[in-house]
């Protein structure tokens, strides 16, 4: 079992700039892969960044220039730096982890089937 917690998220205007983080508890399991992943109005939830346990990142194309992925292994946390937000932005954005201890490449890494550990979300607004 692996507990999520998300916290950071809140209201900024276009171009401004949040940072999230999720605390993860690992009970059980083999976590490599740690994600973040949102679900905008209208859409089907995305992962947006993935960081494998190397450090080794990947982005969707929709924030890769704007969005940095992080971990602090010696906490336990994950981080999602966004800059220049948009409008489009806005939704509800999820840690997420796999916990079978797999290396995802790039294409399984954005792929919301392959993390079977979700937080309950936090929710960020970009105003225009």
């Amino acid at each position: 079992q692996v507990r999520l917690v998300e916290s950071g998220g809140g209201s900024v205007q276009t171009g401004g700039a949040l940072r999230l983080s999720c605390a993860a508890n690992v009970d059980s399991g083999d976590v490599r892969n740690l994600a973040w992943a949102r679900q905008t109005p209208g859409k089907e939830r995305e992962v947006v960044a993935d960081i494998y346990i190397d450090g080794t990142t990947y982005y969707s194309d929709s924030v890769k220039g704007r969005f940095i992925i992080s971990q602090d292994k010696s906490k336990n946390t994950v981080y999602l730096h966004m800059n220049s937000l948009k409008p489009e932005d806005t939704g509800m954005y999820y840690c997420a982890a796999d916990s079978r201890g797999l290396y995802l490449g790039p294409h399984q890494a954005l792929n919301v089937r392959a993390y079977n550990n979700w937080g309950q979300g936090t929710q960020v607004t970009v105003s225009s």
